[in-house]
């Protein structure tokens, strides 16, 4: 009998350390959803824990977007939920020994959401940055407004208008490598933008590269400000073929614009082209332009041409 109460004793003993060794971990569990208060199923988990030695636990959540985790040392973690088209997100909390730890729940949102609020927080961090450095720029402190653009780069290095705004400055000093660089890096950020396309047009003309500013032409035919720009300076140079031809390119890119029509219309005449002369004429002043000058001189030009 005492070797049976000795048997019974040798178990609960067991039974009590093995008690005991279950309560010395913990259990988190939480929920994964997205912004809309939906389950995300499959979402990664990952439990790290921050109490100086390095345990890391990771898990998934289920069609219900739950995830539990045993097996957990009492402290403090970092509990990261991610999910391809979705952004990170983390929380902390203390996970405690015994009870299960329910973990708020995580929501998170999608990648694309993520991007547009980083980018609006962004922008009203640096909008009264960046305006400052247009004002200089306007009042005509160029080396300032060069510095504040650069100020500007190094918080956010990829918004296009600075480095456009900083090829204009860069062209007012004829630092005219600076000045290409900086309106590549532009299109680099924002392919097409037609300020930078018309930039470096500029600084080609500006500095002589006619080669680099015809290659520019033909890569950009369908940017109604280059052809447009291009179309005004092959009219100013007396060189009417090229001229109507940018300028037809400027009209099919961008129909909206009635000096086009204008331009056209006064080359037609030049040309003797009556017909198209009218025809584009009389489309520039049905447009309503805000061009006085234009607008007479237009107006001028289809009293005098012969009826047809």
């Amino acid at each position: 009998m005492k070797r049976l109460f000795l048997i019974g004793g040798l178990l609960a003993a067991f039974a009590l350390a093995g008690g005991e060794a279950r309560a010395q971990t913990g259990t988190a569990r939480g929920k994964v959803l997205d912004h809309q208060g939906q389950p995300i199923a499959d979402a990664k988990i990952v439990l790290d824990y921050q109490g100086g030695v390095s345990r890391k636990y990771e898990t998934k959540t289920n069609k219900k977007g739950e995830y539990t985790q045993v097996g957990l040392a009492s402290g403090t973690y970092r509990i990261t939920a991610s999910k391809e088209g979705f952004a990170p997100f983390f929380v902390e909390t203390r996970v405690s020994i015994g009870d299960v730890t329910y973990i708020q729940d995580i929501k998170l949102a999608s990648a694309q959401a993520a991007a547009q609020a980083a980018a609006a927080k962004t922008a009203d961090e640096i909008t009264p940055a960046f305006n400052r450095a247009v004002e200089l720029a306007r009042a005509g402190k160029v080396d300032e407004a060069e510095a504040a653009y650069k100020e500007l780069l190094v918080k956010a290095p990829s918004i296009p208008e600075v480095h456009l705004n900083l090829g204009f400055l860069y062209r007012q000093k004829k630092d005219w490598p600076a000045a290409e660089a900086a309106y590549r890096k532009a299109l680099e950020l924002r392919p097409n933008y037609s300020d930078a396309n018309a930039g470096l047009l500029a600084v080609y003309q500006a500095s002589g590269q006619a080669d680099k500013a015809a290659a520019l032409a033909t890569s950009a035919e369908g940017d109604a400000r280059v052809q447009f720009d291009l179309g005004a300076t092959y009219l100013n140079s007396g060189k009417y073929d090229e001229a109507l031809a940018a300028f037809q390119k400027a009209a099919a890119a961008d129909p909206s614009n009635a000096e086009t029509y204008y331009h056209l219309g006064t080359i037609y005449v030049g040309m003797n082209k009556i017909a198209e002369a009218r025809t584009n004429l009389e489309k520039y002043v049905s447009m309503n332009p805000t061009n006085a000058q234009n607008v007479a001189t237009a107006q001028g030009l289809l009293q005098a041409l012969p009826k047809q």
